[in-house]
């Protein structure tokens, strides 16, 4: 099984507001970058969406560790997404997951990957996390703002 890195974030400016995900994938002697963006969402389905895309972007499975300054989407897939699949997708206090159209997509990543999620704190020095935030950001500054 190939072994990729997968180094991932999402922005928002404004939240909600216009949006931008990015990740940056590596095997071996290989990078790819790969961004986008949505005129009106929240950070937090950004994250979601830079993992979502990173997953989606491997051909095959893969083992693959994540690495993402969101606690949202690491603590969601470790420990939370288990028990909402389990309850229907609800939470414990019997409410819908919010953003549960990409966690059920996320969900269907993981699933076709071994991974193993990293965090690491935003905007602290990590090089790949401070270019992903560069793509994500800049992704989202090109959406045109809300008109009012």
């Amino acid at each position: 099984m190939k072994k990729v890195q997968a180094i991932t974030d999402g922005s928002c400016l404004g939240n909600p507001g216009r949006g931008g995900w990015a990740c940056i994938l590596r095997y071996g002697a290989h990078t790819k970058e790969m961004s986008g963006a949505e005129a009106q969402t929240t950070n937090n389905r950004m994250e979601l969406t830079a993992a979502i895309r990173a997953l989606a972007a491997l051909r095959e499975p893969c083992e693959v560790e994540i690495v993402t300054d969101s606690q949202y989407v690491k603590n969601g897939v470790q420990s939370w997404m288990a028990g909402w699949k389990k309850n229907g997708w609800k939470t414990a206090a019997k409410k819908p997951v919010l953003n549960q159209d990409l966690w059920m997509a996320l969900d269907e990543q993981v699933a076709r990957h071994t991974t193993h999620w990293v965090w690491t704190k935003g905007h602290a020095g990590h090089q790949d996390n401070n270019r992903c935030d560069e793509l994500a950001r800049s992704a989202a500054e090109r959406q045109s703002p809300p008109l009012r």
